[in-house]
């Protein structure tokens, strides 16, 4: 028996990098995995490989109408939502002053408002049933700041805040909030933001106390505890998953 056997999760952004090891990390301790991406056909690649019984929706976090229509779906299958972890995210590097607003309303819309449209979607149905775990992903780069970052650290900032507020709103209905904050994480993401300069990553490397990158397993296997019955008294905190690169 897993430490999440039968829960049902819901994962965003599982079609590859972190949110693809979260699935593979849920689905091995048993939970019946609800892979969700932006690219269905990813998504769908993640059921292959985990199994399970579970399954693939076509989901972009920013648009409320395709979470309420993956919401409604899971719940008509399995009559409940166990576990919800907001992992879709996305960035480009750049200083602040070579942004426009376009930008930024996309770098909010997918870190911040996606995360609003699925627990605002979600936290009934935890409610009604006097439980649930919901671990959202931040960044590091919400706690310290992140040069390149700004807006992207911003909203991250946002998650942490509000992930503190629904846990206190919600605690009477005994469902966990927490964040897990991943460092620098070797995922193709973190490769289009410039993770695959030798330089880079040498200077990172150098900067983390354990002298490696993070992976995608490390961040999954937090989360993991998080939403497993084990974290059943633990709620409103935040963890750095980033090889002691930040202690705060």
């Amino acid at each position: 028996m897993g430490r999440l056997q039968d829960k049902v999760t819901v994962v965003t952004g599982a079609g590859s990098g972190i949110g693809r090891g979260i699935a593979h990390k849920c689905a091995a301790e048993g939970a019946v995995v609800i892979v969700t991406d932006i690219d269905e056909s990813a998504a769908a690649a993640v059921v292959d490989e985990i199994g399970g019984g579970a399954s693939a929706y076509r989901v972009d976090v920013t648009d409320r109408a395709t979470v309420d229509a993956m919401v409604a779906d899971v719940m008509a299958e399995h009559g409940r939502i166990d576990v919800l972890v907001n992992n879709a995210g996305w960035d480009v590097g750049m200083p602040f002053v070579d942004t426009e607003p376009d930008f930024w309303d996309r770098v909010i819309a997918i870190n911040y408002v996606g995360t609003l449209n699925t627990c605002h979607a979600i936290l009934p149905i935890m409610a009604a049933q006097n439980s649930g775990s919901i671990v959202n992903l931040a960044s590091d780069a919400g706690r310290v700041g992140s040069s390149g970052e700004a807006v992207y650290a911003g909203a991250k900032a946002g998650i942490i805040g509000f992930s503190k507020t629904i846990a206190r709103e919600h605690a009477r209905h005994r469902i966990t909030v927490n964040v897990v904050c991943p460092g620098p994480t070797d995922t193709a993401l973190f490769a289009s933001m410039g993770g695959d300069n030798p330089r880079l990553r040498e200077g990172l490397t150098k900067a983390i106390p354990f002298r490696r990158l993070g992976t995608a397993q490390d961040v999954a296997n937090a989360v993991a505890f998080f939403a497993s019955d084990e974290a059943s008294f633990i709620t409103g905190q935040t963890l750095s998953v980033s090889g002691g690169l930040t202690m705060v």
